[in-house]
């Protein structure tokens, strides 16, 4: 027992709560975190087929747009504590104070106590894990996974255990099935450091290496091969892909036109008034499918911007053809969709400084100058006969961090919250490197010594740098403070070079708070000023959304669902709408249900979102998320109406794009519309008038999720 105690190391317990505040705290208040994914979990439930496949509806028509292991996860918590935001968002709460954890222990063995602690401090309190670690996407658990796989890999690697490394790279191939290739990212560490770390003979590590990944790409396209080797009559289209494939899914949308920008662009029907262009895709050419299993899934431009992936907009920048918006209206000041602002996305312009740049650097780049010379001080007294654990280990994290950067200085689309990537490499190279100077300075060793002032001097500037561009919204004194103690802790450690005094040490442990100022309060953020579930993003107003760093001024709703925080209005990028059953649509629907097995269809998923969500009932979606997709012909659209599966429709919401205009077409030409008044409260969910929406627009439409223009929704009776 009192060995125990002494092992347990007390400083990492404040650090884990640190984690678990910032990822957890308030997730009880978000209703239906991404709704996107928090319906799939609802339809999930509802049967093995549906949870296989990760099905969007009720009927199994499409999958969503990433593979289901993560899925599969939130599915296990809804099904043990029931369907909520919470019970969604829990396992990636977990997966982030995991990944505190991990990093604490991979850091420790090799660079000691203090860069474990600092480590696992940094990681803790990256932005952009706390702001995606408090949502229901998907990278909290991939970083965890990846991280995991990384530990057996150190043990591996250090033991000679071949099991090790075979878990190690399997485990990449889980989390290829959580994001495809961005789980991919890493394997050029995981092979250097394989061939500089693993104790054996060169034959059995070539030998070991060829068979582990053997492993990789069969646990990799294990669901892949499975699902595309399935007749497309028997299963759900797969979401967001072009041609029904997963393969294709993997390397193309989730993949290669990640790096290009070129997504999907065959077909982008549905947006509204003009703002889309090409053909509607409303038949799926050769491929067919019953009534009861289609698919959905081929956004092109059509697609929602507030996607939790799906960012495909026209052009190969994901930029809008021009300013034209609903009803003509154009955005203020002539301002496009991808000019300026750091595009669609809000993620800076291309080149070797974008990480630097104000769209993305509070993200996950605070750090980077300390990143910079503590390798430098790690790598100073390398020999080539004399490479050490920890030269291998920096190399590790470097040949993480590297190409993973490179990727997003280039990068034609992604998401703020991708850098989460960047987060683990920065922790465990922080931890390291600040070690190293801070015994360089320590034992006055020449040029190295002036490494650890001239860190706290570069990160605190940038640090301000970051900061000061929101000095209106949270005030000058943030970044002033950091720059001020900054200069002066930079002051007083020159000073002190090359004295003895026992305030030495503890004026480096300042040194390094104050660098800390500036991430700290970024990772509150999401708290503070309330957080966006479908587009995790970290910084106070205006820091993210779709229109760049700096906002535009206009806070707006996306439609995911979540319940409102008090302060969402404040942030200039897209925040969540307030998606929710309407009792008496339910109620009439119900009442004149006549043994159909779904209660409705509609050509918008969001309308379907809530229903499946809270009451649990059996909804089709006919258009996947972008309301456009081909997941029924008008022949299986008639079959499902003839077998009585379903005969009430709701077409519209989204600024009235209706899905894909085959199918709209036939539900209006063979639906009777039933009277607005007799099935609706009067509180459309797919246009502004759900209470605050117009206020909080600022342009006095609702710019919502899946470009929610304010369009009505209708409801058609269709009997053949």
């Amino acid at each position: 027992m009192n060995n125990t105690k002494r092992r347990m190391d007390l400083v990492l317990l404040p650090i884990v709560l640190l984690a678990a505040f910032l990822n957890g705290y308030g997730i009880w208040n978000d209703q239906y975190a991404n709704s996107y994914y928090t319906t799939a979990v609802g339809s999930m439930l509802s049967n093995f087929h549906n949870f296989f496949y990760a099905s969007l509806d009720s009927a199994g028509s499409v999958t969503v747009d990433k593979p289901p292991v993560v899925f599969w996860i939130q599915t296990a918590f809804a099904y043990v504590f029931g369907l909520h935001g919470w019970s969604v968002i829990l396992p990636q709460v977990l997966a982030g104070i995991g990944s505190v954890l991990l990093i604490y222990f991979m850091v420790k063995p090799t660079y000691g106590l203090a860069a474990a602690r600092i480590s696992a401090l940094v990681l803790a309190t990256v932005p952009v894990v706390a702001a995606v670690s408090r949502t229901n996407n998907i990278d909290s658990m991939l970083v965890f996974t990846l991280l995991l796989g990384s530990w057996f890999l150190f043990k591996g690697s250090k033991q000679g255990s071949t099991w090790r490394i075979l878990v190690a790279f399997g485990l990449i191939g889980v989390a290829f099935n959580m994001k495809m290739l961005q789980a991919y990212m890493i394997l050029p560490a995981f092979y250097l450091f394989y061939l500089l770390a693993f104790q054996a003979k060169w034959r059995r590590k070539i030998i070991l290496l060829i068979g582990s990944t053997a492993v990789l790409a069969v646990v990799s396209l294990s669901w892949a091969v499975t699902v595309d080797s399935i007749p497309e009559d028997e299963r759900p289209y797969i979401g967001s892909s072009e041609t029904n494939s997963v393969m294709e899914l993997a390397f193309g949308y989730n993949g290669l036109a990640r790096l290009t920008g070129q997504q999907n662009t065959a077909g982008n029907a549905g947006m509204p008034n003009g703002m889309g262009q090409g053909d509607n895709r409303g038949n799926r050419g050769d491929s067919s499918s019953g009534p009861n299993q289609t698919g959905s899934g081929v956004p092109g431009v059509g697609q929602d911007v507030n996607a939790p992936d799906n960012d495909n907009m026209n052009g190969s920048n994901g930029n809008f053809p021009n300013r034209q918006m609903p009803n003509d209206m154009e955005m203020p000041n002539g301002r496009d969709f991808g000019g300026g602002m750091g595009g669609m996305f809000g993620t800076g312009e291309k080149g070797p400084l974008r990480l630097f740049q104000t769209e993305l650097s509070g993200q996950s780049s605070w750090l980077l100058p300390v990143v910079l010379l503590g390798c430098i001080a790690i790598f100073a007294g390398l020999r080539r006969r004399n490479i050490t654990n920890k030269h291998k280990e920096a190399l590790f994290w470097l040949t993480w961090l590297l190409p993973v950067a490179a990727f997003f200085s280039v990068a034609g689309f992604f998401h703020q919250y991708y850098l989460i990537m960047l987060a683990p490499p920065i922790a465990a190279l922080t931890g390291a490197g600040f070690v190293a100077m801070w015994k360089s300075y320590r034992d006055r060793n020449g040029w190295q010594a002036w490494l650890l002032p001239v860190s706290v001097l570069l990160t605190t500037l940038f640090g301000w740098y970051i900061m000061q561009v929101y000095n209106d919204t949270i005030g000058a004194g943030w970044s002033i403070s950091e720059l001020i103690a900054g200069i002066l802790v930079t002051v007083i450690l020159i000073v002190m070079l090359h004295r003895t005094h026992q305030w030495k040490q503890g004026f480096i442990i300042a040194g390094f708070i104050v660098m800390l100022i500036g991430p700290i309060y970024w990772a509150f953020t999401p708290i503070t000023y309330g957080g966006n579930s479908m587009i995790p993003a970290a910084g106070p107003t205006g820091s993210n959304g779709m229109f760049g760093g700096a906002g535009m001024g206009m806070p707006m709703s996306n439609g995911a669902g979540d319940t409102e925080m008090p302060t969402m209005g404040g942030r200039g990028g897209m925040g969540n709408r307030n998606e929710e059953v309407d009792t008496a649509t339910l109620n009439y629907l119900k009442e004149h249900n006549t043994g159909e097995t779904y209660l409705f269809a509609t050509t918008d998923y969001n309308q379907a979102a809530p229903y499946i969500i809270d009451e649990r009932a059996a909804v089709i979606t006919l258009g996947g998320f972008s309301g456009s997709d081909p997941v029924y012909t008008t022949d299986e659209l008639e079959q499902l109406v003839k077998s009585g599966q379903v005969k009430y429709f709701m077409v519209g919401g989204m600024g009235g794009r209706g899905g894909n205009s085959d199918i709209s077409d036939w539900i209006k030409e063979h639906g009777t519309e039933i009277p607005t008044s007799e099935w609706n409260t009067g509180t459309d969910s797919g246009s502004m008038d759900n209470g605050d929406t117009e206020s909080e627009a600022g342009l006095g439409f609702g710019f919502g999720f899946g470009f929610g223009f304010g369009g009505q929704t209708t409801l058609y009776e269709v009997k053949l």
